[in-house]
């Protein structure tokens, strides 16, 4: 199907005895934005870890844009672009460095890196920072590079390691307007995130519980199957069974509820 981006089925990794992934199932549509979440340990980092040509599975199939994981893992990382949650670029290099860096590293002509460059500076109103080290920019203005310069070579798919993390509540909301914008443009997006406000903005979620899959489906319809008003409530139903919602939840100031800070897979 040309509009499947990502399709796993029954994908599944073990560690010896120990099951990490277990044969979970999803499809992500071409172009949609798809939040990829879970508590420590779900198995979350250790299927995108897969699905990126980083690690083989131990049982059943998965295509990410159209190439076996299998057979085309080097053919899949030509196809990606990744963001990590650790920041990704080189901070003793400039804006304008990084992207010839890595412009090189995708195989781009010179033409096609100065082009993109200036675009790229252009749109994120940092043509006034373009030669300073990146180490002296604003976080904000450092996560938002690393996401463009993730986008560099044009991929189809690219993956999202808790984008957010660490940035003020104006950023967050800014980052996302460019997340939006690269769905919009025909680049699927999958991306992990830690605050449950942040699940509400994508086009559907999954949550992963002990290395499965569950609940899949939009915000909407996942708060209306668990007859909960927030996705940090649907969550708490999965990762905690028994445990009851809270009637009236704790206001946070940044207008997010965190789970956890790392995965150990």
């Amino acid at each position: 199907m040309t509009d499947v981006a990502i399709d796993a089925r029954a994908l599944t990794r073990t560690f010896g005895t120990f099951t990490a992934v277990d044969r979970i199932t999803f499809a992500v549509r071409t172009g949609e934005v798809f939040g990829f979440l879970g508590a420590n340990g779900a198995g979350k980092t250790t299927a995108i870890r897969m699905l990126t040509g980083l690690l083989q599975p131990s049982g059943g199939t998965a295509t990410v844009a159209g190439h076996d994981v299998y057979k085309e893992s080097e053919a899949i990382k030509r196809r990606i672009g990744y963001m990590s949650q650790r920041f990704s670029l080189y901070e003793d290099l400039s804006p304008r460095e990084n992207i010839r860096l890595y412009g090189g590293i995708y195989d781009l002509s010179l033409k096609e890196i100065r082009q993109r460059a200036d675009g790229m500076l252009s749109r994120l109103d940092m043509g006034s920072a373009a030669d300073r080290a990146v180490r002296e920019l604003p976080l904000g203005w450092r996560q938002k590079l690393a996401l463009s310069v993730a986008l560099l070579h044009r991929p189809a798919i690219v993956f999202l390691d808790e984008p957010t993390s660490g940035v003020d509540p104006v950023t967050r909301r800014q980052f996302w307007e460019l997340i939006y914008e690269t769905a919009r443009a025909g680049t699927t997006v999958l991306v992990t995130t830690h605050y449950m406000d942040e699940a509400e903005y994508c086009d559907r979620i999954s949550i992963m519980v002990d290395g499965r899959i569950g609940a899949l489906g939009t915000p909407a319809e996942l708060k209306q199957e668990f007859g909960v008003p927030s996705i940090d409530e649907v969550f708490v139903r999965l990762a905690r069974p028994g445990q009851e919602p809270r009637k009236d939840p704790v206001p946070v100031k940044t207008g997010a509820t965190t789970v956890s800070d790392g995965e150990a897979r």
